[in-house]
């Protein structure tokens, strides 16, 4: 499995206008979605909020200028979007997206589009055959990973075997271990292990905590073996997206070389080794007046990645949303393919969900084959 062409190249919605999207929910998370359509305007539209609280959806209004409603009939009655972005928690996404598709509206889902195996095949059962259902993973399309998976895609590192990944969470992790490994709907045997250390937390989703006596924070270790044989090293501690004492690590190993974070080591010819790095060039540094902005990522001058948001002044993560965003834009016009199917994201979860059953239980836990990997 690897994300579409749009991780690499974000795909461009028809000229005909911004692309006009629906937000249902309103928390931190649907907020991404909200700033990327105010700082893209020429790309995004959003047309409207849904909020179940006329108070909440008041607060909607005066931070981000959009109309709010209590249910998804009245927004679609108001004006219909080209598509719904479902950013609720994973309890409720999976009614939402029923009542969406049977309206024949285009859904962008948040993660996890369900909490449990039950709910993901239930989901499927109901949906799956829509062909309406994207999902929201974004880690694949963030710049630094999208630029690995094209490493990776132009046999740089030769067959992929192996990834370590100590950065994100869960079925973000997975997704990028997909990508990378490119494994599909393999089964998979998981074994994981949870540890208690001491660390400082920092900072977290509201900003610095200005804390800095150490707590308990877990760890979690897991191993994946894929029916292929690849495999994968899963090491993630509390907050880590968050906390700056923890970095971010990625390591994939091919049978020509291995990448290990931004260090690339190959077989270039006979007898010859050689190192790169992935580079990023940032515009807006020192006598830069370009602003601050992301150009593109390249390896040995070949561009890997190119911010096709320039001007925009995104944060890495704000590309991978306005990719998604795009790719799913021109997926419903016709333009482009699926970005991230809920297929996909279920076979994440999956995987997420038989980690955290491993951890819990101290036993391997084995995936099967699903519905939606026919």
């Amino acid at each position: 499995m690897t994300p579409t062409a749009a991780a690499a190249t974000p795909a461009t919605p028809p000229a005909a206008g911004p692309a006009r999207f629906a937000v249902v929910g309103s928390g931190w998370r649907a907020a991404f979605f909200l700033r990327v359509a105010r700082q893209l305007p020429e790309r995004f539209a959003v047309t409207g909020v849904v909020s179940r609280s006329a108070e909440r959806g008041a607060e909607v209004e005066r931070a981000w200028g959009v109309p709010t409603w209590r249910t998804v009939a009245e927004a679609l009655a108001a004006d219909r979007p080209d598509f719904a972005v479902v950013s609720v928690p994973h309890e409720v996404a999976p009614g939402v997206i029923r009542e969406l598709v049977s309206r024949d509206v285009p859904v962008l889902s948040e993660t996890p589009p369900a909490p449990d195996v039950p709910a993901l095949r239930e989901l499927w059962a109901a949906v799956g055959g829509s062909g309406l259902v994207q999902v929201a993973e974004h880690s694949p399309f963030m710049p630094a990973h999208a630029a690995r998976v094209e490493a990776v895609r132009r046999g740089l590192i030769g067959t992929p075997g192996s990834v370590q990944i100590s950065s994100t969470h869960g079925y973000h992790a997975v997704a990028v271990i997909r990508a990378l490994l490119g494994v599909g709907f393999e089964d998979v045997a998981v074994s994981a292990h949870v540890s208690t250390a001491p660390l400082v937390d920092v900072m977290n989703r509201q900003g610095w905590t200005d804390d800095d006596e150490p707590r308990d924070a877990e760890t979690t270790l897991a191993t994946l073996g894929f029916a292929s044989g690849r495999s994968a090293l899963y090491d993630f501690t509390d907050n880590q997206w968050h906390n700056p004492l923890r970095t971010n690590r990625i390591v994939v190993r091919g049978s020509r070389g291995e990448m290990v974070d931004d260090r690339v080591v190959r077989l270039a010819g006979p007898r010859t080794v050689v190192e790169s790095r992935l580079a990023r060039r940032q515009a807006g540094i020192e006598q830069d007046l370009e602003g601050f902005d992301l150009d593109h990522l390249s390896l040995d001058g070949e561009v890997l990645f190119r911010n096709p948001f320039q001007g925009a002044r995104l944060a890495d993560d704000e590309i991978a949303v306005a990719s998604l965003l795009g790719a799913t834009a021109a997926w419903v016009a016709g333009a482009g393919p699926a970005p991230y199917p809920l297929a996909e994201a279920s076979q994440d979860h999956l995987i997420s969900l038989a980690m955290t059953e491993a951890a819990r239980s101290g036993s391997v836990v084995r995936t099967g084959t699903e519905d939606w990997a026919g």
